[in-house]
């Protein structure tokens, strides 16, 4: 098989479906257990800027939209 080209690789693994299933086992992404990715926001799925003091689960986009409404004040 050759792989100049992704898209002629997996033109060619649909041929050979025995191929695909080792492909696919052995190139799939793996669980994580700890890190940035283990942890979405609640409202967007974003995994940056999460803020999970208190349990909140936001991204600080989300939490700037959901302050008010929580009972948060902004001081300047």
């Amino acid at each position: 098989m050759t792989i100049s080209d992704w898209r002629k690789t997996f033109k060619q693994l649909k041929a050979r479906p025995a191929k695909l299933k080792k492909f696919i086992k052995h190139n799939a992404p793996k669980k994580r257990t700890c890190g940035r990715t283990t942890k979405r926001c609640d409202m967007c799925g974003r995994y940056d800027g999460l803020i999970s003091k208190y349990s909140l689960g936001l991204c600080r986009i989300c939490f700037r939209e959901m302050a008010p409404k929580m009972g948060f004040k902004k001081f300047s």
